[in-house]
């Protein structure tokens, strides 16, 4: 975006997601309370000066001795990242970077699609009209391997950056997915998303006598117990496949690619795929509810706060929001189901990194490190946001007063989810460019299958050869 088109986003910048002005909140008071030394300090005068006190502190280095002067006086930065809990919330309180360190800055949050193609375009075209991009997670490895982002590694141990800041405090599964294959790291989580099996009804577990399920096997065993009990149907998840089936693809020992990001041939058609794929479709179809193919994410959490479908694997994000419904007396949680080959939850990380081609990394940086400090998350962390990467965000009192339903501890079973993904690295697959077409060909296949127009085989070979044929068409080497 030119900047001439910037322009437009400077009128929203001062106010809050609620369209109400956003002051500097007193930030200004700190030079102030200097030119007034020689005053009584009163209780007014103190409360003035603590914003602007907390900005300092948050930027050691940033204020020069001579004349109060500041670091990026005259630097303007321009940042973008789709709109989202944690960018809205960020808009409050650029006004206070931008008092600490004297720089402006153009801040663009559009929808995550519009985001994405711009971004792309940008940084395909080597341009230079963006200081910090978000690092979309389904974009992460055509992006860093392009080297279209700058390594922060020098940034990360220089002398700007406070040994305190906390790099090993963002969870390194986290961490994983922003990295490159020199090693280095190319974004700085902000958000994690991760994927958890919940219960609305779980009192008809227990009336079973059975418990949380574990395996795919158990899984079906307590299905079959509960279904249609109390008028509630068993299980439902969110039709976008290409995000909920994977956990069961790669339980069953299959995956999207032969070996992404390296060989990127689709093993949709593998007889493991294949029986995944006939195991996640009968869930649906044996104890979904009607029209369960047609159930988006917030159907879904629509379905489990009003206990009219029992289990489900989706967001913790999603699942976090039983505790506020009529089901938090009778939710339970857990991790994905184990199969035959292992436990692979989803798990989806966004992080905000400096385009190769700015002109003020040294001033983005500064805003990343200001944008995903401990403070900052713990701001949002305490404004109800929900997807933080850091440690100590998820295990604040705060986060898990809210995480914490009916006494399962959704903060711990998400950062066991996170750092399984991190170590075992499965979640590859998702993060290659050509993914988004393999992407539809499965929410196809599982609707096919689901309505019984194909069997699981036809269906995923239908897939393969679909994906193949597209990717072809698409000059894509496999």
């Amino acid at each position: 975006m030119r900047n001439s088109k910037m322009k437009k986003y400077r009128s929203d910048m001062t106010q809050t997601p609620d369209g109400k002005a956003a002051g500097m909140n007193g930030t200004a008071s700190q030079e102030g309370a200097a030119r007034q030394d020689d005053k009584p300090i009163t209780r007014r005068r103190l409360l003035r000066a603590i914003p602007g006190m907390a900005s300092a502190l948050a930027f050691p280095g940033l204020v020069a001795a001579a004349g109060g002067a500041k670091r990026f006086s005259g630097t303007t930065l321009n940042v973008s990242i789709f709109s989202q809990a944690f960018p809205t919330l960020l808009r409050r309180w650029i006004p206070e970077f931008e008092a600490a360190t004297g720089a402006k800055v153009n801040y663009d949050t559009p929808a995550f699609p519009i985001y994405n193609q711009r971004a792309d375009l940008e940084l395909s075209t080597h341009g230079s009209a963006y200081d910090v991009l978000n690092v979309t997670f389904i974009y992460s490895n055509r992006w860093i391997s392009a080297g279209w982002f700058t390594p922060l590694d020098d940034y990360l141990h220089g002398p700007d950056t406070p040994s305190d800041w906390g790099l090993d405090d963002i969870l390194a599964g986290a961490r994983a997915p922003e990295t490159g294959k020199d090693g280095k790291l190319y974004g700085i989580p902000w958000n994690v998303e991760v994927v958890l099996g919940g219960a609305a009804r779980f009192d008809l577990v227990r009336k079973a006598g059975l418990d949380f399920p574990q395996t795919t096997d158990d899984f079906v065993k307590v299905l079959r117990a509960v279904n249609g009990k109390d008028d509630t149907a068993g299980f439902i998840a969110d039709n976008h496949y290409g995000w909920t089936f994977p956990p069961y693809l790669h339980a069953f020992g299959g995956d999207v690619f032969r070996n992404a990001p390296d060989d990127l041939l689709p093993a949709l058609d593998t007889p493991e795929a294949i029986a995944a794929a006939d195991y996640f479709s009968g869930l649906l179809r044996h104890y979904g509810p009607d029209g369960a193919v047609s159930y988006t994410a917030d159907q879904t959490l629509q379905a489990l706060k009003t206990g009219r479908v029992n289990f489900s694997t989706i967001g913790q994000t999603y699942l976090a929001q039983l505790g506020t419904s009529r089901s938090a007396a009778t939710a339970a949680f857990g991790l994905v189901p184990q199969g035959p080959k292992g436990r692979f939850p989803g798990v989806a990380v966004h992080g905000l990194g400096i385009p190769a081609g700015s002109k003020n990394k040294a001033a983005a940086w500064e805003f990343i490190k200001w944008a995903t400090s401990k403070d900052i998350v713990a701001r949002a962390v305490a404004q109800g946001y929900g997807s933080p990467a850091r440690r100590s965000a998820l295990e604040s009192p705060q986060f898990k007063r809210r995480q914490d339903i009916n006494g399962y501890d959704l903060s711990r079973l998400s950062i066991e989810s996170v750092e399984l993904a991190g170590k075992k690295g499965y979640m590859k697959y998702r993060t290659v460019s050509i993914y988004p077409q393999v992407d539809q060909q499965i929410n196809k296949a599982i609707e096919l299958i689901v309505s019984g127009q194909m069997s699981a085989a036809q269906a995923m070979k239908h897939a393969q050869q679909e994906t193949v044929a597209e990717l072809r068409r698409s000059g894509v080497r496999i």
